[in-house]
Formats: C-alpha cells, sequence, structure tokens
C-alpha cells in the first residue's frame, strides 16, 4: 500500500530539513507476487484446521464451543433448545395424562386428574411452558394425588434451571465478548525504518479512539517467516521474538494518546543483518498484539495486525499527530497514518555501528547537507560510496557538520 506523505502538517524545521533522495524507499517490489497473510490487517488468524479426527474434542468443551458460533447459528441453537425442552417435557405430562386415563375421564364427576384442564398434547406443551417459564396462569395446575408428576415437576424444574444457565449464560458471554472493543484500536497501515537516538529502529504507531482506555496495556511482536535449519530442515512460518521494550518495560503502555512503537535493531534483532538490498528480497510478516483490559468491563481485549515486508517503509518517519491546544491536548487522528521521509542509512544495522564504532554518531544524521548526503543518478551509476562509507571518511576527516 503506497504511504500517505505529509509535508503541509510536518514542524517548520522538518519540512526545511527533508531533502529529496533515492536512498529513501518504500520497500515494495512490482515484480513480487502477492503473498497470503498469517494474519489479515484485521486482526484475524487466516489459518484453517483442516481433517480434525478428533472431532469429540470439541464437545468436551461445550460452552466454548457454543459461544465460538455464528450469530444466526447460535440464535437457532438457543431456540432448538427449548423448543425441544418443552416438547420433550409436554410429551411426558400428556403420556403420564394418557396412562393415568385423564384423557378419558376427565369430564366425569369426582374424577381427580394429575393435572387439571389437560385434555390433548397442546395442552401439555402449554402446561409444560408453564411449568418451565414460571408464568402460571392458574388455568392448568397440578394435583397433590399424583406422585408422578410431583416428581415429573422437581426433574423439569431442575434440568430448566441447568439450560436456562446454559443458554442464557451463552448469550452473555457472547454478547459482552470484547472482540468489538478492538475495532477502535488502530495501527498504522505501515511499519517504518529510520534512525532514532543513533540507533537503527523498526516502529509502527498504535493508537486508542475511545475516551475509556485499556487498562495494563501490553504489547508484543512476532516476526514470521519461514526458516531452514542447518541440517536441512524447513520450518514454514517460524515464529521469533521481536523486542520492543520486554526487558526495559516499555511494553507496558499507557495508552491515552497514539504511541509510536520502536524496536531497537540490536545484535539481537532478526534484522541486524538486513540491509535495504537484502531485506527488499526476503519475504516476512510482522505481527503485533495489543492486550489489555476493557475499563469499562473488565474483561481482557486483544488486537492484532500485521505488517507485510512489502509494508515496511525504509527511510521513513511518522508524522507528529499530538498538538497542544488552550488547556487540553488534541490528536489529529487524519495524520494517525501519515509519513515523511528522512535520510537513513541502507546499509545494515550491523554494517552501520561498525562504521560509526570508529566514532560518535554525528547529530545530525538526519540533516545530510546537499554537498555530502545525497548522490545524483550520474554518482549512483559509477558506483558511488554509499552513506556508511561517507560518515565513516567524515568522521576521519573531521569535517565540520
Amino acid at each position: 500500500k503506497t504511504p500517505k506523505v505529509a509535508d503541509k502538517k510536518l514542524p517548520k524545521h522538518l519540512r526545511e530539513a527533508q531533502i529529496s533522495t533515492e536512498r529513501t524507499h518504500l520497500i515494495s517490489d512490482p515484480a513480487k507476487k502477492p503473498r497470503q497473510r498469517y494474519v489479515q490487517k484485521d486482526g484475524k488468524c487466516n489459518v484453517h484446521h483442516g481433517n480434525v479426527q478428533e472431532t469429540y474434542r470439541y464437545l468436551s468443551d461445550l460452552f466454548t464451543t457454543l459461544v465460538d458460533l455464528r450469530w444466526s447459528l447460535s440464535l437457532f441453537i438457543f431456540t432448538l433448545v427449548y423448543v425441544v425442552n418443552w416438547l420433550f417435557f409436554g410429551f411426558l405430562w400428556w403420556l403420564i395424562a394418557l396412562i393415568r386415563g385423564d384423557l378419558v375421564h376427565a369430564d366425569e364427576d369426582g374424577w381427580t386428574p394429575c393435572v387439571e384442564n389437560l385434555n390433548s398434547f397442546v395442552s401439555a406443551f402449554l402446561f409444560s411452558i408453564e411449568t418451565e417459564t414460571t408464568i402460571g396462569y392458574g388455568y392448568r395446575v397440578i394435583t397433590e394425588k399424583c406422585p408422578e408428576g410431583i416428581i415429573l415437576l422437581l426433574v423439569q424444574a431442575i434440568l430448566g434451571s441447568i439450560v436456562n444457565a446454559m443458554m442464557v449464560g451463552c448469550m452473555f458471554v457472547k454478547i459482552s465478548q470484547p472482540k468489538n472493543r478492538a475495532e477502535t484500536l488502530m495501527f498504522s497501515h505501515n511499519a517504518v525504518i529510520s534512525v532514532r537516538d543513533n540507533k537503527m529502529c523498526l516502529m509502527f504507531r498504535v493508537g486508542d479512539l475511545r475516551n475509556s482506555h485499556i487498562v495494563e496495556a501490553s504489547i508484543r511482536a512476532k516476526l514470521i517467516r519461514s526458516q531452514q535449519t542447518k541440517e536441512g530442515e524447513f520450518i514454514p512460518l517460524n515464529q521469533t521474538d521481536i523486542n520492543i521494550g520486554f526487558d526495559t518495560g516499555d511494553d507496558r503502555l499507557f495508552l491515552v494518546s497514539p504511541l509510536i512503537i520502536s524496536h531497537e535493531i540490536n545484535e539481537k534483532s532478526p534484522f541486524w543483518e538486513m540491509s535495504l538490498a537484502q531485506m527488499e528480497k526476503e519475504e516476512f510478516e510482522i505481527v503485533v498484539i495489543l492486550e489489555g483490559m476493557v475499563e469499562a468491563t473488565g474483561m481482557t481485549c486483544q488486537a492484532r495486525s500485521s505488517y507485510l515486508d512489502t509494508e515496511v517503509l525504509w527511510g521513513y518517519r511518522f508524522t507528529p499527530v499530538l498538538s497542544l491546544e488552550k488547556g487540553f491536548y488534541e490528536v489529529d487522528y487524519n495524520n494517525f497514518h501519515d509519513v515523511y521521509e528522512t535520510n537513513t542509512p541502507t546499509c545494515s544495522a550491523k554494517e552501520l555501528s561498525a562504521k560509526l564504532r570508529e566514532g560518535p554518531l554525528l547529530p545530525q544524521l538526519s540533516l545530510l547537507s546537499p554537498e555530502t548526503g545525497i548522490q545524483n543518478e550520474s554518482q549512483k551509476r559509477a558506483g558511488s560510496p554509499r552513506i556508511c562509507d561517507i560518515l565513516a571518511s567524515l568522521l576521519h576527516s573531521g569535517t565540520k557538520w
């Protein structure tokens, strides 16, 4: 997806510092075939389970199975369970009346039926509904001279309570599921790679549209790509942790306004040896998972999104969205997905670290001057040195910035 680059909304010093350069790229190759996502942008996992032989396992956890069903199927099962239950007990009431002879002698004087005014299957079905729902119209009522009816009444009352607890509980849990809460948690359309605090970083932005916040919010990320071991074993869709602050506590968020989540590309990062050229050839997916408790309900909520290799922008930063107004801070969500170009080395973080280990990283790295920081097209065709080599030579020569 082509990023939306913002110019007018940037601060003045950032607009003036922008330099048009070919070293900033969107990692997108038109020749690449579209790949299948592991996790969709809306958070749905694109995995289907086939050839499951032990289907009885779903029945062992019947409650969760009912909750996970589609709404149309859930409503159908909800209605079906109650109707079948009423019909079953209605048949038992009708059978008792038939065996006792109440259907034949109901109009005789001095005859005491098991249930008064029960003279057909329809009336038995209505009496079953009245008993289980405790409606109690008062027209049909059980008599004390029917022990089998009293026992059946107790059984129906107990089983009816269990059915009510099961079905109403399923519907309540299904209604109160915090899945829809994730719809108001936003992830930026793209991730970016640029230099931050003298270090190469992979960044993406998250935000919460609601005023009721996510409590105890935490975020983690996984790199999904196929891998082949030294022994020749092929591991499809291997998952690798991406450190976004687990050791420092930066993964625990106070998500009141949009935050830029940063992954420092260091020796432990899977991107440590990836340059721009190498990353253009890689096929991977970055899955990000935001978790926390919904403030209003206390239930745990999880929001997911992902970034393909074609959605990682090399040499970009996110446009600021927070501004100070009179008495409050305002978030402009029109700029939430916007990015702007910034000069970024095209070499890997490992190569850059080796070059800059010989001297301190220049604080003006993102503001390279046209004379030293930009290569024109003729220089590129002649094979001019990369930005890493330029930086190293400047460090040794003592050039002032």
